[in-house]
């Protein structure tokens, strides 16, 4: 699930998916902004699989977990580091 397995491949992985939240995480933004924007950033990917909602949400919750990111006033903001 967070890593890479023989049947979920590298484009899967939370960790692969968080990569990209980050990177997406410019400024504080919505749950729904950000997921939009998710979308939109892998759907220029052809190549790659869609990832659900539920693994969007999945791939927040670890990396609240770890510290990488944080909620401030109903929007999610990468912490300061």
């Amino acid at each position: 699930m967070i890593l890479p397995t023989k049947r979920l491949g590298p484009e899967r992985a939370m960790l692969t998916v968080g990569a990209e939240v980050l990177r997406l995480l410019t400024e504080p933004k919505t749950v729904s902004r950000l997921w939009d924007e998710f979308t939109h950033a892998m759907g220029e990917r052809s190549s790659t699989r869609k990832v659900n909602y539920d693994w969007f949400v999945l791939t927040l919750d670890l990396l609240y977990m770890l510290g990488a990111l944080e909620m401030d006033h109903g929007r999610i903001r990468r912490t300061k580091q």
